[in-house]
């Protein structure tokens, strides 16, 4: 059969790398690089040679479920979705909107189509009870650059083909390829910086496989990035290292930070951190002196307790030196679809209602999903009855798996929108599986805001889509109309994705509608398979803030009173456990969360699943290289297999996240041969951020053991 060549992209993670298929009739033969893109630029990793798993799993589901009577049965489409409509407009109706809750998990903006349709099912549902995996992940950058920039979206990414000081903390782009920097082929991005003369500085408390390729390590304790950021901008100020330049005449609080900071000593603040004073001010020099500087935090520094504090203080790093909003700092990109601008924006919220249980913040319309278990399992008036969720799984994902576990069984109905039965869907009553990447169009609505460097790609799909499959928009519009007429509404008028994107881009600002000579559509996008290269990043403040001033807020007063609290914090430090242990997790190349788990591609080799644990905190346990433990939080035990690394900080032990696919009444062959545990039944749905995000890293924990069976 004659083999024809495809080019499009990966949605599997943030680098959006550009791929080249090679196929013939149904079968993908190879999948590549494509050199010509030209953000990615030939690099590819792992994950994208597993499309061709997913899409050839038979695991995967291709029709319709219902659960009956504990056992799962092929259905029609029409008897899937009326059965859906059916059961969620008569609990609506006996008991609320509020008794619908909705879970979107990380795999919603890897898709376009169910980003641009989702509301069309979801809307007709006024429900409060709206949760998704941002409030185990970004919640505090959101939050941040909100309340300082005046969107939700507007993060500052760091100049990284520029830079000649790129100081990491809490983040391993080595094997992410980037995180809210998307950033592929790091390692060659990285190389050109130290060939220019720049280096690059990583905080954390494990030597990750960036901190490996770093010119300077530092391990810092877990937790203790925010009182190395404190130093850090003390540091600043005491030594009027402080050059804001052009940015002061648009910065509002600058004045009010010494003496919010006043309280604060620096030998504390280091010996908090695990980082000598001598290095923490050396380095705030070494940042404010560099030629172009840029400081980016990611998971380690957000999913703590002081997760919103360290990426406050990021951000002042960045703007008190003048780095943000020039080139080699931190800018904002101009993507083609630009969701920043225009009337369809949603700049944020918080706090606008709170969690009926514990009063937990809402932020841009959505509650923290620490609180969907207890919403779910605490009677009364608005508790939660049914759960739709959408490529998600947050029995593995969202903290405290164990008691959600529990909480999803207990529910009147669930819908999941999926294509595995996994550890979450498995409680569900009606299973509607989507297209596979391969066979649906893909426009990165996400991504492109957070690149380091402006482009734009279209990727058609590699093959038609399958006979009686539908697309996650053609199933969120048919839900939707068939919502609709039970509830005596009107339904949405359904364009298709990929004219919602033909509008955005002749908006955007390369399109016809802002007189740019490139006119951009998405006929020109269609016209050039490689995409669309729109340049490096631009300096563009004041314009390009949101607020109504185009203002930077420099000092919200949620963030002074941080500070405060942490200051008692420190003056009244908790009394340590002997034999404590702080937990961290930790990313792999050939990982995606728990869901790349059934790819035998992906899963061979040397295991991953393993607590890590410094030699000397074996020893001092008399436990030995290999063997299996106990590792107990106040939520619960696990039981896995510990490996001697010198490379976790003593006193720090990490496992990874999504493992542990062991759970009865789950369909992945592959992963549920997999050793290893959840780390999340141990992680604690009571440790949360000011934002209201979980606090997964830093998590106190006892090793004990061995196990012998």
């Amino acid at each position: 059969m004659e083999e024809r060549i495809h080019y499009g992209a990966c949605n599997l993670c943030e680098a959006i790398c550009g791929l080249e298929f090679r196929v013939a009739g149904r079968e993908i033969r190879s999948i590549r690089g494509d050199e010509a893109d030209p953000l990615s630029r030939g690099h590819i990793c792992p994950k994208a040679v597993a499309l061709k798993d997913i899409d050839e799993d038979p695991d995967r589901l291709r029709h319709p479920l219902i659960r009956e009577d504990g056992i799962f049965r092929q259905a029609s489409w029409d008897e899937a979705l009326d059965r859906v409509a059916e059961r969620l407009v008569q609990i609506h109706n006996e008991h609320g909107a509020d008794a619908i809750a909705t879970y979107l998990g990380n795999p919603t903006v890897h898709n376009y189509g169910a980003m641009t349709h989702a509301s069309h099912f979801l809307g007709h549902f006024k429900t409060r009870n709206r949760y998704s995996a941002t409030s185990v992940d970004q919640l505090p950058h959101q939050l941040v650059v909100w309340w300082m920039y005046g969107h939700q979206l507007l993060v500052p990414i760091a100049d990284i083909d520029h830079t000649n000081y790129f100081f990491v903390l809490g983040a391993n782009p080595m094997a992410s390829n980037g995180s809210l920097m998307t950033v592929p082929d790091f390692r060659a991005r990285l190389k050109a910086l130290q060939a220019r003369g720049g280096k690059m500085v990583v905080l954390d408390p494990r030597r990750s496989e960036t901190a490996d390729v770093a010119d300077e390590y530092h391990a810092v304790r877990p937790g203790g990035d925010a009182a190395f950021l404190l130093g850090f901008v003390k540091t600043l100020f005491d030594e009027q290292l402080t050059r804001p330049g052009r940015l002061a005449a648009f910065s509002d609080g600058l004045a009010e930070l010494p003496a919010a900071l006043a309280a604060f000593d620096i030998e504390m603040l280091a010996a908090q951190s695990g980082i000598d004073s001598g290095s923490l001010r050396r380095l705030a020099r070494e940042f404010a002196a560099a030629d172009g500087a840029a400081m980016y935090g990611r998971m380690g520094v957000s999913t703590q307790r002081h997760g919103t504090l360290c990426q406050w203080l990021i951000q002042l790093i960045n703007l008190l030196t003048g780095n943000l909003d020039r080139v080699g700092g931190v800018l904002f990109t101009r993507p083609a679809v630009d969701l920043i601008g225009g009337p369809a924006s949603k700049p944020g919220s918080f706090g606008r209602w709170k969690s009926r249980v514990r009063g937990l913040p809402e932020f841009g319309g959505e509650l923290p999903v620490a609180a969907l278990a207890e919403e779910v399992l605490t009677p009364g008036a608005g508790q939660i009855r049914a759960l739709v969720t959408h490529a998600g799984n947050p029995v593995m994902s969202t903290p405290n798996g164990r008691q959600l576990d529990r909480a999803l069984a207990s529910l009147e109905f669930m819908v999941a929108i999926d294509l595995y039965l996994n550890e979450t869907t498995r409680h569900a009553d009606v299973i509607l599986p989507p297209t596979p990447a391969v066979e649906h169009d893909q426009y990165d609505l996400i991504f492109h805001i957070f690149a380091v460097r402006n482009t734009a790609r279209w990727s058609a799909p590699t093959f038609d889509k399958s006979e009686n499959a539908l697309h996650d928009w053609e199933i969120f519009t048919r839900l939707g109309e068939k919502v609709a007429a039970r509830l005596g509404t009107q339904p949405r008028p359904a364009m298709r994705p990929e004219q919602i994107i033909d509008l955005g881009l002749q908006a955007g600002p390369y399109g016809a509608m802002q007189n740019h000579p490139l006119k951009l559509s998405l006929k020109a996008l269609k016209a050039a398979p490689h995409g669309i290269d729109l340049g490096a990043l631009q300096p563009s403040l004041p314009q390009r803030l949101v607020h109504a001033d185009q203002r930077i807020r420099c000092a919200p007063a949620e963030m002074l009173e941080a500070l405060q609290r942490y200051h008692q914090e420190l003056m009244q430090p908790a009394r340590a456990v002997d034999g404590e242990l702080r937990l961290i997790g930790r990313r792999h190349l050939r990982s995606n969360n728990s869901w790349m788990h059934n790819s035998q591609r992906l899963t061979k080799g040397p295991s991953r699943h393993q607590l890590l644990m410094h030699p000397q905190d074996l020893q001092s346990r008399s436990l030995a290289d290999g063997s299996r433990v106990r590792v107990r939080s106040r939520t619960g035990e696990i039981v896995v297999e510990v490996q001697a690394s010198a490379d976790m900080m003593p006193g720090v032990v990490s496992l990874p996240h999504g493992w542990g696919h062991d759970r009865a009444g789950t369909r992945m062959e592959i992963a549920q041969r997999q050793p290893g545990a959840s780390a999340n039944d141990l992680t604690d749905e009571l440790e949360l951020d000011v934002s209201g995000n979980a606090a997964l890293n830093g998590l106190a924990v006892q090793v004990l053991g061995p196990v012998n069976h």
